[in-house]
């Protein structure tokens, strides 16, 4: 009783695996090893992903766009990152003989049912990338009404029929539409 281990992050606990299991001739149980801490990583960078896009959604919301460069580099760094975990996944399942995709996944667990580590840790993965998916959409929507707010603010500015050009090639003012930024806006 003592050797047993407190529950993981998917309340699953943990196997101890001997150094027997790891060697080349039992190449079976380091596969599923890989896959599983493959998945479980994968699922803490969207995890970490999904934080940031709610944080994003949160400055769109209040307006608060300054901050919008930083995490979009913080972003990108981390989709690197998640690319990264998706291809150790991928490899693992090709070491098993299986297609990289998410039939090959399933296929994978139902040949491993006892997995439910796995099992789980993918499940997961499932539900937080249909969670990023929804929010980043929700991003995009909030992006597009920020920007015809923008547009519309800019078209109260110039007059509804004005160039948005105020001044030509000269450097002087090219009075071709005979309006004037209103003041009124």
């Amino acid at each position: 009783r003592g050797n047993r281990r407190p529950p993981d992050q998917f309340g699953q606990r943990t196997r101890r695996f001997s150094a027997a299991s790891l060697i080349p001739g039992s190449r079976m149980a380091a596969a599923t090893l890989e896959l599983v801490h493959a998945v479980e990583a994968e699922v803490t960078a969207v995890q970490r992903f999904l934080a940031l896009l709610e944080l994003e959604q949160d400055l769109l919301v209040k307006g608060e766009v300054d901050e919008l460069i930083d995490l979009a580099r913080q972003k990108n760094e981390l989709a690197a990152q998640i690319t990264a975990l998706g291809s150790r996944r991928t490899e693992a399942l090709a070491a098993a003989g299986l297609p990289a995709d998410r039939p090959g996944i399933d296929a994978w667990l139902a040949v491993h049912p006892s997995e439910t580590r796995a099992r789980d840790a993918w499940n997961l993965l499932m539900s937080l990338a249909g969670q990023a998916h929804e929010v980043n959409r929700a991003n995009g929507e909030l992006i597009q009404i920020r920007m015809q707010h923008n547009a519309q603010a800019l078209e109260a500015l110039l007059g509804s029929n004005a160039s948005l050009t105020l001044y030509g090639p000269d450097g002087q003012n090219t009075p071709t539409s005979g309006r004037r930024i209103s003041d009124s806006a």
